[in-house]
């Protein structure tokens, strides 16, 4: 059973309830001196903790996404990371799977729309990873079959999962929903960690002699989606949105590749990257590149990018309100750079949170970006 298996949180949640009222049952048995009762009173409690603990762990993990498998718990994922791809011909996508989408019911393609999870090889930084594609429905209709579509990568905070995007912050129903009723353009979403190389915290860095992140995000993965979809081609089709540490780039992403990326979303992101035990040394001592990851000083000296950026918080809840406020100061400064932003009065770093947040952003990204 799978760490997300609803069954093994069944089974926890059982564990602590039975180890519980056997506490309560057995504990006047066990009052008594000696090493039997002693060490018997020990195992019920440390039993107990050990189950609530699990318990807690799972819901939690079911509810913010965490973690994937027991393997991605452990540190053990094999089948991500930076790759070389030495087969002759290899594509740079691959569609592994395909599902229907999250709300659409039994409806064909043409109605629901359709997820693919595929494979994503870069040409030029050789970084693999998997993601999530969703394509809406009229991607599948006969009078759309010359279309290129408006696109919007979509990135997890870290560690996070690429499949709570879609399970638990609703990316592919909502903009179904949008679209249908209006308010959107029908857009697809590519949806993925921005942590490329797990367990490290690439924070979408071009890291010197270790993972090239943010060239794959800039050049790679662009280039992938365009090479098997109909994504449209000409500046202005592609945005990229994220939460926290996808946040963090999705932002830096679109002020550095304003040719790229024609709008950049950051639901609760911060504003320059951590160092920290996740991240390690991300610039080796170049202080150019630290510099450029810095956002604050990348707005102060660096020429103004012609591009679209939205920002989010909340004024209780929230750690980053007061940053986001001088952000947004910072950008209107620049006097081209185009900034907007969403800010509740109460909401805590989490996915409901950015559940509230993402039908507004995506119905703003949909306002930037263009099709064909």
């Amino acid at each position: 059973m799978g760490l997300t298996s609803n069954k093994v949180l069944v089974l926890a949640v059982l564990s602590a309830v039975l180890l519980f009222a056997g506490t309560v049952w057995l504990w006047p048995r066990l009052a008594r001196r000696g090493w039997r009762a002693v060490s018997g009173r020990i195992g019920l409690l440390l039993g107990t903790q050990l189950a609530l603990f699990a318990a807690v762990g799972l819901a939690a993990n079911q509810a913010f996404g965490f973690y994937a498998s027991w393997a991605d718990l452990f540190g053990q994922e094999k089948d991500q990371g930076v790759v070389v791809d030495h087969t002759p011909g290899g594509g740079p996508l691959e569609v592994t799977g395909s599902r229907r989408v999250p709300g659409a019911g039994g409806a064909p393609p043409r109605a629901g729309g359709r997820i693919q999870q595929v494979e994503i090889v870069g040409r030029t930084t050789r970084i693999a990873t998997p993601a999530y594609v969703y394509l809406p429905p009229e991607y599948f209709q006969p009078r759309y079959r010359t279309h290129r579509f408006p696109a919007a990568v979509v990135l997890t905070g870290y560690p996070g999962t690429a499949s709570a995007l879609v399970e638990k912050l609703h990316y592919p129903r909502t903009a179904l929903e949008l679209a249908r009723e209006g308010r959107a353009k029908p857009m697809i979403l590519v949806m993925l960690r921005p942590t490329v190389a797990p367990p490290r915290d690439t924070e979408c860095v071009d890291i010197p002699g270790g993972p090239q992140t943010e060239s794959f995000f800039a050049k790679d993965l662009p280039d992938a989606l365009r090479s098997h979809y109909r994504v449209a081609e000409k500046a202005g089709g592609l945005g990229i949105i994220g939460n926290s540490t996808g946040g963090y780039c999705a932002l830096k992403i679109a002020l550095h590749h304003p040719g790229v990326y024609a709008a950049g979303a950051g639901l609760s992101a911060y504003y320059k990257a951590p160092i920290d035990a996740t991240t390690g040394d991300l610039f080796q001592g170049d202080k150019a590149l630290r510099n450029r990851a810095d956002l604050w000083w990348y707005l102060a000296h660096m020429p103004a990018p012609d591009t679209s950026l939205l920002v989010s918080s909340s004024k209780r809840g929230e750690t980053n309100y007061k940053d986001t406020l001088r952000f947004i100061e910072r950008v209107k400064d620049t006097g081209r750079t185009g900034i907007s932003s969403i800010v509740l009065e109460s909401g805590g770093h989490n996915f409901n949170t950015w559940r509230r947040e993402i039908p507004a952003a995506l119905e703003w990204m949909s306002g930037r970006l263009a099709g064909r």
